[in-house]
């Protein structure tokens, strides 16, 4: 397989290119995944949205990077009125998110040079670190933002994140995804899974109706345990989910629709 390239997770088949984003085009909304700090990544990225738009002009990109608060900035940018310092200032990129503003710019760009909406699809961190402690029916109503609680997770979820967290490891705690006291940092992850959820249904059920790109972190998307897995219980059942691999990286059946074959990274 060739840079570019798809292929169904698990089995390895050969997917064109041309029908997985027609396919992507017709789902209410498209989930991209993302290792936050991967240059490569953020262009694969855009080059999806890009080949979306070939087909559809009515998008919104959703990003996990900006708080919902943050809509009018991210308007502001997209109207021309923002340089990009003053942007990146006003979006408070080294309190919210931190990572090198270069490796999201190009996103940043395209959204702007072809008037595509922006929103946040993320809510303030305070509001994750209460739900994990004190757990969703601790907080008050004002606080929650607008989001509705999240649907319970499933066994294979929990047992996702254990697993990607560490599993069992000498100083932690929890002994197995089932052990209570994992019960926070799911709580927590959760928290997250729903708002980005909630934010993209929220969009979605306005009256233009776009189709809405999230662009996420992996770890929300794998094996649609976590946003899509939200998006279903909001009754958004059929979202895209595309992830890009690296050629050596293993896969598995249902860790997405479809997965994208990264160029070999050089070292240096």
């Amino acid at each position: 397989m060739n840079a570019g390239e798809w292929i169904t997770p698990g089995t390895g088949t050969s997917l064109s290119h041309a029908e997985v984003i027609k396919r992507a085009s017709a789902a209410p909304a498209v989930l991209l995944g993302e290792t936050h700090d991967r240059a490569d990544i953020h262009r694969w990225q855009m080059h999806v949205a890009a080949g979306i738009m070939a087909h559809r002009r009515d998008i919104v990109l959703g990003f996990e990077m900006f708080p919902a608060r943050l809509n009018p900035v991210l308007a502001q940018w997209i109207a021309g009125d923002l340089d990009e310092d003053t942007f990146l200032t006003r979006v408070e990129w080294t309190t919210v998110w931190n990572f090198p503003p270069e490796l999201y710019m190009p996103l940043f760009r395209f959204c702007r040079d072809f008037g595509i909406e922006m929103i946040g699809l993320n809510c303030r961190r305070g509001l994750v670190s209460e739900v994990g402690k004190l757990g969703w029916d601790a907080i008050d109503a004002p606080a929650r933002e607008g989001l509705t609680p999240s649907a319970p997770a499933t066994a294979a979820y929990r047992r996702f994140l254990f697993n990607i967290t560490g599993g069992v490891r000498e100083g932690r705690e929890a002994q197995s995804a089932d052990d209570p006291a994992f019960d926070r940092f799911v709580r927590a992850q959760q928290t997250w899974d729903r708002a980005f959820a909630c934010r993209i249904a929220d969009r979605i059920a306005a009256p233009d109706a776009p189709l809405v790109i999230g662009i996420i972190g992996r770890g929300h998307l794998e094996f649609r345990g976590g946003t899509p897995f939200q998006l279903g219980d909001l009754g958004i059942d059929n979202a895209a989910v595309l992830l890009p691999v690296d050629k050596d990286a293993p896969h598995y059946p249902d860790q997405a629709d479809a997965l994208c074959y990264m160029p070999t990274r050089l070292p240096g």
